[in-house]
Formats: C-alpha cells, structure tokens, sequence
C-alpha cells in the first residue's frame, strides 16, 4: 500500500508505540462475551512486542459522555486482550495523567499496557488541542489500528495523527488494501450489491456508487421503494413512496453515468412476515395487492448471478431480501454463494461490510471465501459514500 504509512515505514524498538484500536467488544456481567474485535488487532500488537516496541493501547468503550463511569472501564478487556495475546498486558486506571505515566514508564522493550476508556474525558471526542497533548506525552510515534472509528475525529484517533509520526496498524492496513481494491482502484467491470430496508438510509451511498461502479444490483425493502418510482405496484410491500422522487433521481443519474441498474423482475411474495409463511414467486408486475415482497425471485437471482459473473469486482452492503426468516434467505445466500465460489476461483475481488451484511454472509456460509469482510459499520459506508474519513487521512503519505 503506497498511499499510507504503515509499520513497515518505522523502526518501533525502544519506542512508546500509542496503539489506537477498537475494543468496543460486548460484556455481560464483566466479561467479554465476543474477543472478534481484540483477534482482529491482536497481530499488530504482537508485531510492535516482538520489534522491541513498548506497547500503549488507546481505546474507547461505550458512552460514558466525558465522566468516569465504572460499568465502562475497559479492565476486562484487558484481561481478555491478555488471555488472547498470550502475553502479561498491565492497565492503568487512566489514560492520562500521573497514573498514564507511571504504567508506561515502567514499560520494558515489548512491554504492553492498556490505559482506561479515553471517553472518560470530554476532550477525547472534543478533539481537544490540551487532551490531545495530555495523550501524546506518554509516545513516539502514534499507530492507527482502529478503521471502524476511522470516520471520527476525535482526539486518538485523528488528533494525534498531527502531533507524533504517524502508521497504519495492520488490521487498518489490510481494511485500506480492501477498500482501495474496491473502489479506489479496482479492477473492472465493478458490481455494486446494495440492499437493506430503506432508500432513506442509503441515498449517499446510492449515488456516490452510481458514478463510480458499472452496474449496481439494488435488492431489499428498498428495491420496493425504486419498483413504485417506476409505476410497478408493490402491494402491501415495504416502501418509501414518499421517496420515489429521489430513486427516479438516482435512476436518472445512473443513465448518465452509464451504470446499469439491475431491479428485481420477479418476487417471492407473502402475505405475512413470518417464518415458513405460505409464499409464491410473481413476476414484478404481477404482485398481488395484498402481498408482501420479502425476498427476489429465481429469475432475479439469476439476474444478480451474471452480474456477478460478469464483475471482476464486487462490493457488498445489505441483504436482498428479508434473509433472517426462511424461505425468504435464498437469494441473499445463492447470490453470497456464488459470489464465494467465484472468490475462491480467482475470478473475482469480493468487499463486503455493514452489520446486516456480515449477518447474512455469515448465514450463508459464504463470508470466509470473500476477500475482505468489513467489521467497521458507520467507517465502512461513509466510505462507500465518497466521504473522506478524518482518521484515514491523517495516515495518508505527504510526499
């Protein structure tokens, strides 16, 4: 990766690494109930150990709006980062301050400590120049490892980008290599696969894709939403009809840009949302008006397929069709699968992110074929959205 500086840009031996990394893990009864986001930073923390580094983690872990509050200290997470590192991980009780300073100084080469939630102070999401300051007292060099809060800035996580040489961490390094490969720079023909409840939450990230992929596959509730704008009667379906100005836009905009727009053309239709609900497949013009489109049809998934096959690229944000209740899963995990398989051929760069997503690749049992998985939520679509993120930036190369 060219564009940002990473650990293989600096020597860390000796050095106060301030390690920034999302442990914003869930708990329950003090313990972390789902290490996925400490195994996935846990490979930098163990590179910078082993080169003679002396390991700083900066975390934040829920909402204590600037105050100290008990329940949202980050002591269990690291016990939890310890027992998963292998490794002796000390904590201090705050992340700035005498107690700070103590616990780094008494660091050794390829020591590691975690300090407390940097949320415990309002200048952390202030992005204060003096918190900023106060946090940049205890390092060398600053290493970014945390892509999910990447589009926030805030104190540790684009504030000192400015005041210690700054890296990309491996886990954001990787996230960067995806998503340069995605959109940056792909490879093409590129497939955009867009869906989710509503056209409400996605108008950005619709039109920013329409400019910039070569054709885009919209599936979901919100597929309803752009059917009505085309004078196809939905039924009872989810849809934003009061939205069907803004997908006419976004069809228009399509149509200059030349990127075709893959709707469905049949449905699987129901007349309640229930699991194992009487269901039957209608073509788009056919739907019954009291039914309920909860997922595409075998036509439709067919037409996803070659657009797939078609593709060199595909990004992924959003499930077809209502894939938590069966039957109404099948084109979300056809269309998954044979996303996978074409993977795991070499035949295709496969992004995919957004909760949703990760649910439905998972319930496929397609998202370890996928190049990359994205676990970073908001950071994942503002970057789908053309948005810049501050905390990606400030790693960007000068030169």
């Amino acid at each position: 990766m060219t564009d940002f500086r990473t650990l293989d840009d600096v020597d860390v031996k000796g050095k106060r690494v301030l390690l920034r990394v999302d442990l914003n893990v869930p708990t329950e009864n003090g313990r972390v109930t789902d290490a996925t986001r400490i195994e996935r930073v846990a490979d930098t923390i163990r590179e910078i150990a082993d080169k003679g580094g002396r390991v700083v983690i900066l975390a934040h872990f829920g909402r204590p709006k600037g105050k100290r509050v008990e329940s949202e200290s980050l002591a269990p997470v690291a016990e939890a980062t310890a027992a998963i590192l292998g490794r002796k991980v000390a904590f201090a009780s705050d992340c700035v301050g005498p107690a700070a300073k103590a616990a780094v100084d008494a660091l050794a080469d390829g020591g590691i400590v975690m300090l407390e939630n940097t949320r415990f102070h309002a200048g952390e999401e202030k992005n204060e120049a003096d918190f900023v300051k106060a946090l940049a007292e205890n390092g060398d060099v600053f290493v970014n490892d945390a892509f999910s809060a990447a589009h926030r800035a805030h104190a540790s996580t684009e504030g000192l980008a400015h005041v210690l040489p700054a890296y990309a961490g491996r886990a954001m390094q990787a996230e960067l290599d995806a998503l340069t490969k995605g959109l940056e720079k792909p490879a093409r023909p590129v497939c955009a696969i867009v869906g989710g409840a509503k056209v409400s939450t996605k108008i950005d990230l619709l039109e920013n894709l329409v400019s910039r992929v070569d054709s885009l596959v919209i599936g979901g509730g919100m597929a309803n939403t752009f059917l009505h704008a085309i004078d196809i009667d939905v039924g009872k379906s989810l849809a934003e009809r009061d939205l069907a100005g803004v997908a006419q836009r976004i069809l228009d905009k399509a149509k200059k840009t030349g990127c075709a727009i893959i709707l469905p053309v049949d449905a699987s239709v129901a007349k309640e949302f229930k699991a194992g609900a009487e269901n039957h497949e209608y073509g788009i013009d056919a739907i019954p008006s009291d039914g309920m489109i909860l997922d595409i049809g075998s036509l439709s998934i067919n037409r996803v397929k070659s657009a797939i096959t078609d593709a060199k690229t595909v990004v992924w944000n959003g499930p077809l069709g209502a894939f938590e209740i069966s039957p109404f899963d099948k084109g979300t995990v056809e269309a998954a699968r044979f996303a996978a398989k074409r993977t795991k051929a070499g035949q295709l760069v496969s992004v995919a992110g957004g909760g949703d997503t990760v649910a439905a690749l998972n319930h496929a049992g397609a998202a370890d074929d996928f190049t990359y998985i994205s676990t970073a939520g908001g950071a994942f679509l503002e970057w789908l959205e053309g948005k810049s993120l501050p905390g990606v930036e400030a790693l960007r190369r000068k030169d």
